[in-house]
């Protein structure tokens, strides 16, 4: 919680005021945000990204695939995503799988930046930074899942 601030108003009577201000601390309460909802804000603004094939590590993609397989199941929109979140602040970390023949720095960069409007139109919250590790780059037809169409049968 914060402290509180005291001001003394021309009528000489004692008002007490939220010591932060900004959109998640007002008179009337305090907003917290939880860090799954800031993770899922900032996967789903990376997946946007022209050049960003995938988000999380081998491992992560590869036990992501097989949940996609059990009905009712879903992928973790916040996979590849972890952040760290204060009362007005937040950082995020992201793992992304590129595109081959992107320009990786122009990705980085777009990314950078619609995490950041994302994260800040949607929660309020001012993010101080956001990391990206790129883990791989997918090239079409290497064998991935994801890029290839399974046909079951001789007419679709």
């Amino acid at each position: 919680m914060t402290n509180p601030a005291v001001t003394k108003t021309p009528a000489n009577s004692t008002v007490i005021e939220p010591a932060a201000t900004g959109a998640l601390v007002s008179k009337q309460g305090v907003t917290t945000i939880a860090d799954t909802v800031v993770a899922k804000v900032a996967g789903l603004a990376t997946r946007e990204v022209s050049g960003v094939f995938a988000l999380g590590g081998g491992a992560a993609r590869a036990f992501s695939a097989i949940r996609e397989r059990i009905p009712g199941a879903s992928a973790s929109v916040a996979q590849g995503v972890s952040v760290e979140v204060g009362e007005r602040q937040a950082a995020v970390d992201l793992q992304i799988l590129v595109e081959y023949g992107v320009s990786i720095s122009d990705v980085a960069r777009s990314v950078r930046r619609n995490v950041i409007t994302a994260v800040e139109q949607t929660t309020g919250l001012e993010v101080v930074e956001v990391n990206i590790n790129v883990s791989d780059v997918h090239i079409p037809g290497d064998g991935n899942e994801d890029d290839t169409t399974v046909v079951t049968g001789r007419v679709q």
